[in-house]
């Protein structure tokens, strides 16, 4: 059958089920393991119907134009600057649309630590999509995964193609827990960014960007494990750090500087966080 035309330039891996085998009892690759990786151009006429499912968990970066997926009884819309990931086990089907076909870049992946991964990026059948902020990162990482097992299937570039997806998937875990730009959210951490050597209420910023105080404590803890004033203290606490590392600055000065007036209060406060005084801190080996 002759190569759809969208097809000419496509990139495709597929290891040998007998290799994925043994790579799923071997160190690191039990873990984690792409099993197929590959590139598809302005997939025009793109089709995929899995009634029963893949063995693998399926990773799909919409890089350009749109695509569809059904799973269940939804239909969702993949758009670029997006990931469709479906876990294994899930009846789906996926294609381009007839407009706008997608570009994308794939990989399979199987191994113990991806139940948790995916768990990680809250996709459920329901959900399936993570939005990505750095299309070109993901796509390069992906593109370097095809390139490893393009290259040979070899227990080392099982492990190097291993690294990378890893690199992916947490990125994509991060992605999705990252506010959207534009979100509230994300206003009051850009704020906080620029200003956090200033003095501001919980309720003021919730005000500035247009939520209640409770909103943004909640969403902040979602987005970052901690509260508002908590993100606030590591901004300047890694501002501190810096400026350890690479001044001669006195170290009341440095207080001063990152939003402390109390300099023995900012020594307390780094101490607690760093178990060391920022001058015991300066004086450690780094590099």
């Amino acid at each position: 059958m002759p190569i759809e035309a969208g097809f000419r330039k496509q990139r495709l891996a597929v290891i040998p089920r007998p290799v994925v085998t043994e790579a799923l009892v071997r160190p690191i690759t039990r873990r984690l393991v792409v099993t197929d990786a590959g590139y598809y151009p302005n997939a025009a006429d793109h089709l995929m119907q899995r009634p029963e499912g893949a063995a693998e968990t399926i990773l799909i970066i919409c890089v350009a134009g749109t695509g569809w997926a059904a799973i269940g009884d939804t239909r969702h819309r993949i758009g670029s600057n997006t990931a469709l990931v479906i876990p294994n086990g899930t009846p789906h089907a996926y294609g381009a649309s007839a407009d706008s076909p997608w570009t994308i870049c794939w990989c399979h992946l199987r191994g113990s630590d991806l139940p948790e991964l995916v768990a990680e990026m809250s996709v459920t059948p329901a959900r399936p999509i993570v939005p990505i902020r750095h299309i070109d990162r993901s796509a390069a990482l992906l593109d370097e995964i095809v390139s490893s097992l393009e290259r040979s299937h070899s227990a080392a570039d099982l492990v190097g193609a291993a690294g990378t997806a890893w690199k992916l998937l947490t990125q994509l875990v991060v992605d999705r827990a990252l506010p959207a730009p534009g979100d509230p959210v994300e206003r009051a951490m850009q704020y906080l960014s620029e200003r956090f050597d200033g003095d501001i209420r919980v309720s003021e910023l919730a005000a500035l960007v247009g939520v209640s105080s409770s909103h943004l404590s909640a969403r902040f803890r979602k987005a970052t494990g901690g509260g508002v004033l908590a993100f606030q203290t590591s901004l300047r606490m890694a501002r501190a750090r810096h400026l350890l590392d690479t001044t001669t600055a006195p170290v009341g000065e440095i207080a001063r500087d990152v939003g402390y007036h109390d300099q023995f209060y900012f020594s307390r406060h780094f101490r607690r966080l760093h178990d060391a005084s920022p001058s015991e801190y300066r004086a450690r080996s780094k590099g």
